[in-house]
């Protein structure tokens, strides 16, 4: 297995659990190594990772800031090119592609595709010279509770589709995600989120029908104004148990669940 060092950010809050995870990968006796996900512009962080190299590359699982505000500093302090599937959060390096196989540290890491958090969600299989690969789910996968279906681009469609991706790849494999303990079987908890996530959709399209709106309406209607009274709606409805303090992320998924469902309709 490759060693796996996490250096967690201290940026503890609702949305990153007890802080997001960067992660120091290198085979063993490698002199270099790989760090996946910078996390914050925290100086204290980024020079922990710096002082875990030399490092050889610096990969980002998708571009939400909390995983990609210290990329730039990251490549100031080490040198190393950031890639990322979106050319925006890259420093020196090129974009990420779906399929690619990269060479580094005395470990084999295959890029995979995974959007739906985000539209440039990926993940990665990391094997080492023992051939026990491991995979790192960003934040497709978390370590506790489910994930949000992102603003502006996240889609269930594709969240769906790639949880598919990771169940194929993940049984028997540890998980490593963007927040939250490792997963022992990726695969196990691959398919508990795709429970979770269809019984979700179960639930919107009972309180569509409770409120007498089709879903074709609900998401035509976000468009004006009473659109938002519509996700809200349907928050109450199907969120009325979680925090206040996620209500935001909630309807995210609201209103990606009701885009789910017009599509089905169309």
């Amino acid at each position: 297995m490759p060693h796996v060092t996490v250096v967690r950010a201290d940026n503890p809050g609702p949305m990153t659990l007890d802080g997001t995870r960067s992660y120091v990968l290198r085979a063993p006796g490698s002199p270099s190594c790989v760090v996946v996900d910078p996390g914050p512009d925290a100086e204290e962080h980024l020079a922990t990772l710096a002082d875990a190299g030399p490092v050889e590359l610096v990969l980002v699982t998708h571009g939400h800031a909390d995983h990609t505000a210290g990329s730039a500093r990251l490549h100031a302090l080490t040198g190393a090119p950031v890639r990322a599937a979106d050319p925006a959060h890259c420093h020196g390096g090129e974009p990420l592609r779906g399929g690619e196989r990269i060479d580094a540290a005395g470990l084999r890491v295959d890029v995979l595709a995974t959007p739906g958090h985000t539209a440039d969600s990926v993940s990665l299989i990391v094997t080492g010279p023992d051939a026990v690969p491991v995979v790192l789910t960003g934040d497709t996968v978390l370590g506790r509770g489910t994930t949000v279906i992102a603003e502006p681009d996240g889609s269930l469609r594709d969240y769906l589709a790639s949880l598919d991706v990771l169940e194929r790849v993940g049984d028997g494999r540890v998980g490593f995600p963007g927040h939250g303990p490792a997963v022992e079987d990726l695969g196990d908890t691959v398919r508990a989120y795709r429970d979770h996530r269809l019984g979700r959709l179960a639930q919107v399209r009972s309180a569509l029908a409770e409120l007498g709106l089709d879903a074709r309406d609900a998401v035509n209607a976000d468009d004006g104004p009473d659109g938002p009274d519509v996700a809200d709606a349907v928050v109450a409805h199907v969120y009325a148990d979680v925090d206040p303090s996620v209500r935001r992320a909630a309807r995210q998924s609201v209103v990606a669940q009701l885009a789910y469902l017009r599509e089905e309709k169309v």
